[in-house]
């Protein structure tokens, strides 16, 4: 009877941990009674009666790395369903542009559950269904651009994807965050008319960039020789104003010795005899000399007007000796 009593005991201890159930943060279980729908989970200590009630599995992939560098899928069922942002990663897949171009792109998927119960019973196999969703999309975007559009249009190929797998899945339970579309490879006979192209623009552009510099420089030169030439102009010009403000000055100084000179012979002769006979004289003596100044001058004649000259001076010689 006590052996009895105890392995009924056992019994109901079992009976009772198996019902028990502890869901972790972000993570959700769903719970079906007799095969219905019964309740979701949420993180904390449940209690199910068992046999009666028991999860629901959902499909997950598992993506694992083979020695050789492979990605290969692993398809397992959870019967806990995490509700963190997953990333996906879809295998390369060749999409034809709308120029006739076949290039192998391959993307990136970051999708949430939202409502775990949509997740489960809105859709059978939820990761193939997002995959082969996304793939489909993909083709028809890519479909209608050419390719130098697809080359430089991602972020407009991310968002437009994006938004149609986000509205495509919402009757999943699922969010979609974001697509990146990591590697879009162009065939290799492409790729090398590309980097062609690209050398050849590279060039182009030095090219340009070469006879802009030269005709800058030759602009500068030009320009420098245009300002060296104005300051030597200028420089000339002031000297030549300074030389004849020098020679100016001069003159105006030895005329004003000049005239001192002048009054004070008028002074010494005021009383005495003419004053003007005598400057006359002077400076008759003086041209006689400067013309007879040169090694090769010869005077071969005597002015008229001397003989009036030198009785001038021969009258001044009078006035002296008068005095």
């Amino acid at each position: 009877m006590n052996i009895l009593i105890l392995v009924a005991l056992i019994a109901v201890i079992i009976y009772v941990i198996k019902g028990i159930i502890i869901v972790q943060q972000q993570e959700a279980v769903i719970v079906q009674r007799l095969g219905q729908y019964s309740k979701t989970l949420t993180p904390g200590l449940h209690w199910i009666i068992p046999i009666i009630e028991s999860p629901r599995p959902i499909l997950k992939i598992d993506r694992q790395k083979a020695l050789n560098g492979q990605v290969y899928s692993i398809i397992n069922y959870s019967k806990r369903i995490d509700l963190r942002e997953t990333v996906y990663d879809f295998p390369r897949q060749n999409v034809i542009t709308k120029d006739n171009v076949t290039i192998s792109i391959n993307a990136l998927l970051y999708f949430q559950i939202i409502d775990a119960k949509k997740a489960v019973y809105s859709i059978e196999n939820l990761p193939e269904a997002i995959e082969k969703l996304t793939q489909t999309n993909l083709r028809n975007l890519v479909g209608q651009l050419a390719l130098d559009e697809t080359l430089v249009s991602r972020d407009i190929i991310n968002d437009k994807l994006r938004e149609i797998l986000d509205k495509a899945t919402d009757k999943w339970g699922v969010k979609v965050n974001r697509v990146e579309l990591q590697d879009i490879v162009p065939p290799a006979s492409i790729q090398q008319a590309m980097e062609k192209e690209k050398k050849a623009e590279q060039d182009r552009r030095a090219t340009i960039l070469e006879a802009e510099g030269v005709k800058k420089a030759a602009i500068l030169t030009a320009e420098g020789e245009k300002i060296a030439a104005i300051n030597k102009a200028e420089g000339e010009k002031q000297a030549e104003i300074l030389r004849a403000e020098g020679v100016a000055q001069a003159r105006i100084i030895e005329a004003d010795a000049e005239k001192e000179a002048i009054n004070r012979i008028i002074n010494a002769l005021a009383d005495k005899g003419k004053p003007d006979q005598y400057l006359i004289a002077m400076k008759y003596l003086e041209t006689l000399s400067n013309i007879t100044s040169g090694e090769n001058n010869k005077v071969v004649y005597m002015p008229y007007e001397a003989t009036g000259i030198l009785s001038s001076v021969d009258g001044i010689k009078q006035m002296f000796d008068k005095k």
